[in-house]
């Protein structure tokens, strides 16, 4: 992902899924596209960080701050769109 909506969210009361799923609708509402990628801290949703959430791929990183949802659009390679192509 090159370039993505950064989100913040400390209601820590509520599971992260649900933030995200949240900060996933305002993104659809503001660019008219869903997400499918979405990077959070690791100590965002504790141990309980899901690999996916609503279709959305969900990846921890340490390069994003605590509360904060970088979502966006994963950038897919030429190659892999060439195999699907081909299929």
């Amino acid at each position: 992902m090159d370039i993505g909506m950064l989100w913040f969210d400390s209601d820590n009361n509520r599971d992260v899924s649900a933030r995200i799923k949240q900060a996933s609708r305002y993104y659809r509402s503001k660019y008219g596209r869903e997400p499918n990628l979405c990077y959070v801290h690791p100590s965002t949703g504790g141990t309980g960080i899901p690999k996916l959430v609503g279709g959305l791929k969900v990846i921890t990183s340490q390069t994003v701050l605590p509360d904060h949802f970088w979502l966006g659009i994963e950038k897919v390679e030429a190659s892999e769109v060439q195999s699907k192509v081909a299929a």
